[in-house]
């Protein structure tokens, strides 16, 4: 398990990590991941999905170089042959087996279009932990998709999730945000896995990238979840609808526009490596495929931004002795998040665990 500078844990291991797209793991396909710097082999059969360490127990080749052999995965480097259960079935040229042939079987769900893989104890895989995201294949939706590896450690990459006060300086060339997200804090929810954001933003031209001539009441909120997911819905409504529901969660049916869903995914890979997978798009009530492309087009740029401040900032950590950094009132949600984390992994770290 990585550390943060100070020694203070910032990943959990008994938490649903996504591992990949569904879409993109066909049948008999393989797909090579690091999850938490283990390396993992994603396998289609066509009866369910596995994970499965990636690497024979005969001299360690990695078995995402291997070949799909119905419900088997053979080893291509000297043909040891596995079952889903990462047990070893065939060594050629050998009849006795030893029983501690076999790799480790990672517990894996096919859910919201992600392969979401299950990092700790496989006695404790619940499948009611896996955040509730909204796949491509939701008829209420819209949807694109894309992902991004980064040069940086998995949990800055969650701090900047959980402050948005970047928005108006980062993205000012992307999302145009406005002052209003560094000004203004959000209202936050503390959640058992999470932390809620919620925000109003009044009388403005649209959301930030998609400003109009009518000024609108803009309203989103997102869930930040272990191990580091975030749900985000959002939608611009008539001019007063902030004080008409005391500056509460409105009714999406009034919406003027702009409804809309990303889901995001950040997946330590190894040591100052992560990847970032996201989801965009309207509700198919508000927008269509044009509008899609556009937000992802948006998207795109505006996570480009973020992967190069992030990187820096890596970087910066890198080269100074001693790194360490002073909250500002922003940092709230940062805060209550890495608490959480750092809680959960000291329970998992406990012996009675």
């Amino acid at each position: 398990m990585f550390n943060k500078p100070g020694g203070r844990m910032n990943y959990v291991r008994n938490a649903w990590y996504v591992g990949g797209w569904s879409p993109d793991l066909a049948p008999n396909g393989l797909s090579a991941i690091r999850i938490l710097g283990e390396p993992i082999v994603l396998w289609r059969t066509s009866q369910q999905v596995v994970a499965l360490a990636d690497r024979c127990v005969h001299r360690l080749a990695p078995l995402s170089l291997g070949r799909c052999e119905a419900e088997r995965l053979r080893c291509m480097y000297h043909g040891l042959l596995y079952d889903t259960r990462g047990q070893c079935v065939q060594i050629p040229g050998q009849d006795v087996i030893p029983p501690g042939a076999r790799v480790r079987s990672y517990p894996i769900v096919d859910r919201h279009s992600w392969l979401w893989v299950w990092m700790g104890d496989p006695q404790r895989a619940d499948e009611a932990l896996i955040p509730p995201a909204v796949g491509l294949e939701d008829p209420e939706w819209i949807l694109g998709r894309g992902q991004l590896d980064y040069q940086a450690e998995a949990c800055h990459i969650n701090d900047n999730l959980l402050d948005f006060s970047h928005l108006t300086y980062v993205h000012a060339n992307s999302f145009g945000a406005g002052p209003s997200f560094a000004e203004e804090r959000p209202r936050l929810v503390p959640l058992e896995r999470g932390v809620r954001f919620e925000r109003w933003i009044t009388g403005t031209r649209g959301p930030p990238g998609r400003s109009t001539d009518e000024l609108t009441d803009n309203w989103s909120t997102y869930d930040f979840l272990i191990p580091g997911v975030l749900l985000m819905w959002s939608g611009s409504f008539r001019p007063g609808m902030a004080a008409s529901c005391n500056y509460e969660r409105p009714d999406y049916s009034q919406a003027l526009r702009g409804v809309t869903f990303t889901s995001q995914a950040v997946t330590p890979m190894a040591e100052r490596s992560a990847r970032y997978f996201f989801s965009w798009g309207p509700h198919r009530h508000h927008g269509d495929e044009a509008l899609r492309d556009f937000l992802m087009k948006l998207a795109a740029q505006a996570f480009g931004e973020d992967k190069i401040m992030i990187e820096a900032q890596q970087r910066v950590i890198d080269q100074t002795a001693v790194p360490s950094v002073m909250p500002t009132g922003h940092d709230r949600g940062v805060m209550l998040f890495n608490q959480l984390v750092a809680r959960l992994a000291r329970a998992e770290a406990a012996p009675s665990a």
